[in-house]
């Protein structure tokens, strides 16, 4: 295997995930990318997982968290979403057909969110509504949720949660658009509602935005009966509308 795998090297250079500039291991950013990936680490708000841009003292929240609390109860990300590396990435997995992006950005995901993760029942992808999983072939959210399922050893559960209602797309809608536009937009199917019953649930998506979705998935979640609901994305807005 080990010798397999050089010839494949050889004949085909490991390149950046991101701007397929030549790497010294496949399945790696260059270093020019690396550099530019906004990494999210403490400190952050312990509810948005938003950075602070001082440490402030631990398990705090942000003046947003406190005056319009999520549905979910915490959120953690990899990285901020930019123009850069990381638009690149979640498009190219999104957009692209770059399916082996999900190894690393899943398995980055399951680092970022390890504390959500080590007491969770179920890892439980944002779904796509059957007419637009019929367009893209794929749900991106369930590949990223297959890939921190496999690395964290929590249940992956792509059934758990249904998208009933075929929402328009979310661009340039403010956040109050964004609410109303994805009120009703999620429903647990009675086959799920057993294993949901008590479930601590790690929601998983490709961005956080305003958080409108993961509010409306979460309170499906919660009023089948989870015990708790987190959100953990690839990356995450943080000033979006």
């Amino acid at each position: 295997m080990a010798a397999t795998r050089r010839v494949v090297e050889l004949l085909f250079p490991p390149t950046c995930l991101a701007c397929s500039a030549a790497t010294a291991a496949p399945g790696a950013l260059c270093a020019a990318c690396w550099r530019r990936m906004h990494f999210v680490a403490r400190p952050y708000c312990e509810r948005l997982g938003t950075p602070f841009p001082v440490h402030y003292g631990d398990g705090l929240i942000s003046p947003q968290a406190a005056a319009d609390p999520p549905v979910y109860g915490r959120a953690r990300c990899v990285a901020l979403f930019d123009d850069g590396p990381v638009r690149a990435l979640v498009h190219g997995l999104k957009y692209g057909d770059r399916g082996d992006l999900a190894r690393p950005m899943g398995r980055w995901m399951a680092r970022a969110g390890a504390e959500l993760l080590a007491d969770a029942d179920l890892v439980v992808p944002i779904p796509l509504h059957p007419f637009r999983l019929w367009r893209r072939r794929f749900n991106q959210a369930a590949e990223l949720g297959r890939e921190i399922a496999r690395a964290s050893g929590v249940r992956h559960d792509p059934f758990a949660l249904a998208r009933v209602k075929s929402t328009p797309s979310q661009v340039g809608r403010t956040r109050v658009q964004r609410a109303d536009n994805m009120q009703g937009a999620f429903r647990v199917p009675e086959a799920s509602g057993a294993r949901l019953d008590g479930a601590r649930i790690v929601l998983v998506d490709d961005v956080l935005t305003s958080g409108a979705t993961a509010n409306a998935a979460s309170r499906a979640l919660l009023r089948a009966g989870a015990a708790r609901v987190d959100a953990l994305v690839f990356a995450r807005v943080v000033t979006g509308a």
